[in-house]
């Protein structure tokens, strides 16, 4: 079964290449990239003779497909590679993904660098769940609404930029997000000049923009109300009728409720107050049945 293979080629560092990729590249029929120049200088440094090369961008995937799947069909295993990083992520691939999958051919891929990945795991945020937006569109009532959807999202979001508009970019973002939301700003991943800018969206500054910017926009923080006096007093008793002591009961409640552990302990003090008064009116009545005073 042929096989249409998604290669993932050098950010930046060309020690980066994978042998694997050097070998899949070197054997089959047909390698699709964005620059045949570029692509062409990456094989020659692997010492890599590709059989052929093919432009595949932006604008010629589509037009691709057919001469893709023809080899495919033939029995041929077809490459995929963009200028940098994974073919398929903000760059050419995901049409000859679709396609091939349809026409019933396997897809596999070679992993490996990624400007994603690496940007958010240098960032120092929270990378356990995330969301990949990519380029955000460049005007109009569609970045105003994905503006408004990642000011509100509460992973963290990983978006690429280029030089031209990532100051304009920083700029939307805080207007959405407020100036105080946590933001790392990467550039030039794994070459010589190497930059990773922590700040906050009002206060970053990264100086003559220049070079494919990563942003990785830290998640919007939950807003916690405390505990309302009811709701305190509703898990006191409720911890306390499972068996807990009521110092047990109140450190629990103080830990889930965000109040004060001073006021948690005066609601837990003033739980028995009730029970007290009860008390003494039932001894009055059975002292004073008649409701007189003695």
């Amino acid at each position: 079964m042929s096989t249409l293979w998604l290669v993932a080629t050098p950010i930046g560092n060309l020690g980066d290449l994978a042998p694997r990729a050097i070998d899949v590249l070197g054997r089959v029929e047909l390698v699709c990239c964005e620059d045949t120049r570029r692509t062409g200088l990456l094989l020659q440094h692997a010492g890599v003779r590709a059989k052929r090369l093919a432009v595949c961008n932006e604008h010629t995937e589509f037009a691709r497909l057919d001469e893709v799947l023809d080899v495919l069909g033939a029995g041929g295993d077809v490459a995929v590679v963009s200028d940098a990083g994974m073919p398929g992520v903000s760059d050419p691939g995901e049409r000859l993904v679709v396609g091939a999958i349809d026409a019933g051919h396997d897809v596999s891929a070679v992993p490996g660098p990624s400007a994603a990945p690496m940007a958010l795991t240098v960032s120092g945020f929270a990378t356990g769940r995330f969301v990949f937006e990519g380029f955000l569109p460049r005007k109009g009532r569609e970045r105003v609404e994905r503006l408004g959807e990642i000011a509100s999202e509460a992973r963290t979001t990983v978006l690429y930029e280029s030089p031209r508009r990532v100051v304009k970019t920083l700029a939307d973002l805080a207007a959405a997000c407020g100036d105080d939301r946590r933001v790392s700003v990467s550039r030039e991943l794994t070459k010589l000049y190497e930059q990773t800018v922590r700040s906050t969206l009002g206060a970053i500054d990264l100086g003559e923009p220049r070079g494919e910017y990563v942003i990785v926009l830290e998640g919007r923080r939950s807003v916690e109300v405390p505990a309302l006096d009811d709701d305190v007093r509703s898990s006191l008793r409720a911890a306390i009728a499972s068996g807990s002591t009521k110092r047990d009961a109140i450190a629990e409640v103080v830990a889930a409720s965000g109040r004060p552990k001073r006021d948690v302990y005066a609601i837990a003090v003033s739980l028995d107050e009730p029970r007290h008064d009860a008390a003494r009116t039932d001894q009055h009545e059975q002292i004073n049945p008649g409701g007189t005073t003695a």
